[in-house]
């Protein structure tokens, strides 16, 4: 929990708040091919990249 509290900190003394939604896409990616990994459905995600 630290690490967001890191993250937001920076984020809110720097002005980069721009940051976030690329962060959030990034992590939603990164969700979306964990989850699918072991499904059927992995080969469609594979095709997207």
């Amino acid at each position: 929990m630290s690490f967001l509290q890191d993250l937001w900190g920076f984020l809110k003394h720097r002005k980069k708040f721009w940051l976030l939604p690329v962060i959030m896409i990034l992590l939603m990616f990164g969700a979306l091919i964990v989850f699918a990994g072991g499904s059927a459905i992995a080969p469609f995600i594979y095709t997207l990249f």
